[in-house]
């Protein structure tokens, strides 16, 4: 058979299955259609990937540190918030200065035990208030005047990495963080679902058709690479999940599932060094005060029994947690009884491996605000990438962040 007859037929299966395949795959938006994903497949460890572990966390929508970690001692803070400022009462003191939102209990308690380093006025030059171009900024590690299309595990991937599960996102579909020039992360919402979909009949058909037509030096050869990856990596993934049972009970909410889902597979011994995860809605423009109340209680019992789940399996100790939100509020409220777009804020990290446990800095001065009223940031977020890279992963992070950036000392 000539090879046009061959391509129409593959062609005819393709368009035959693609909306079927769509509707349920997230293979399609995570891995599928990435050109330089099979690249990675084609290349060799660079350098020994250890069994250190990083997972990030973003508090999407811009949470307001300054009612996440609250200076209650501070008469600027009530000048500014008279109707949503935190009294001394509806907070848990953590210095004479600064206390825990209440919602936080379960994060005050790691502090108690030394697990948590709070860096506070983290940021960035020129900050820009969009949250899409924020969070690029953030996921790229990229300057506010440079717009990247690489993400700066997506290129710790391609210095790095052999496999799409060498970084997986705990999500339907794959951020910028993770994709790189050569090298691709992988999205894995459900180990299960993505398993099952990579059985789909779609992907038989195509690779029996190119399998039968020996068509392996056609341009169509990408394709086949890429579904014998995908299938790859979501038998590995499900294997390797479907080994191990979580210890402690987690929240019932999509966020709690996410750090569920992550423990089984930390716990499972895979060969992932980055977990990317997400919470959303803090975008808090009105009504601030219960929704920001309600998201960090969702964000606190989870870490709690994400924390507890690892510390019982023996992974702690080699699992670093990062917590952001690509920029912080303004520190006057608004007419809603909210507050608007901001830039500096505060960066968890949560690990048994810190050097200064607790608050790395002091916070910035609430009465030498920037021209628009945010606080002024004085930690570059690239900072904070650096020491992960060179002290936590070891590997070279200039090279990833295309720039030297001052380390930190809390690993």
């Amino acid at each position: 058979m000539c090879a046009v007859n061959v391509i129409t037929r593959i062609s005819n299966v393709l368009i035959m299955d693609r909306r079927h395949f769509l509707k349920q795959s997230s293979l399609a938006s995570s891995l599928f259609f990435v050109p330089s994903f099979v690249k990675a497949f084609e290349n060799s460890l660079t350098t020994s990937f250890g069994y250190k572990r990083l997972v990030i966390i973003q508090l999407s929508g811009g949470n307001d540190g300054l009612n996440t970690i609250i200076p209650f001692n501070n008469d600027d803070y009530y000048r500014n918030r008279p109707s949503i400022a935190l009294g001394k009462n509806d907070i848990i003191k953590a210095t004479d200065e600064l206390g825990f939102h209440a919602s936080l209990l379960p994060l005050k308690k790691l502090y108690d035990k030394g697990y948590l380093t709070i860096i506070n006025n983290v940021g960035y030059p020129n900050p820009n208030r969009s949250h899409f171009r924020a969070t690029d900024i953030w996921q790229t590690a990229s300057g506010s005047d440079q717009n990247w299309q690489t993400g700066w595990i997506g290129r710790y991937l391609d210095e790095y990495g052999s496999k799409p599960y060498n970084a997986i996102e705990i999500n339907d579909s794959l951020s910028l963080v993770l994709k790189g020039q050569k090298s691709n992360g992988i999205a894995v919402k459900d180990p299960y679902i993505l398993f099952k979909t990579s059985q789909d009949p779609y992907f038989k058909n195509v690779l029996k058709y190119y399998q039968d037509e020996h068509l392996s030096e056609h341009n169509l050869g990408y394709l086949y690479k890429t579904m014998i990856a995908a299938e790859s990596s979501a038998k590995y993934i499900f294997e390797k999940h479907k080994t191990v049972s979580n210890t402690f009970e987690y929240p019932g909410n999509a966020f709690g599932k996410q750090l569920k889902t992550t423990a089984k597979l930390i716990n499972s011994g895979i060969e992932t060094k980055v977990f990317y995860s997400s919470l959303d809605g803090f975008d808090t423009h009105a009504g601030q005060l219960n929704s920001q109340a309600r998201l960090l209680k969702v964000y606190a019992e989870s870490i709690e029994a994400f924390v507890s789940d690892l510390k019982q399996q023996g992974t702690f100790n080699d699992t670093l947690i990062i917590t952001f939100s690509e920029f912080g509020r303004r520190v006057k409220q608004n007419a809603a009884n909210g507050t608007d777009h901001g830039a500096a804020s505060n960066l968890f990290i949560i690990g048994n491996q810190l050097k200064t446990p607790g608050f790395y800095n002091k916070l910035a001065s609430l009465s030498d605000l920037d021209d628009n009223g945010d606080l002024k940031y004085n930690v570059d977020f690239r900072s904070v990438y650096a020491t992960v890279l060179d002290k936590w992963l070891a590997v070279e992070d200039k090279t990833i962040l295309n720039k030297s950036f001052s380390k930190l000392d809390f690993i």
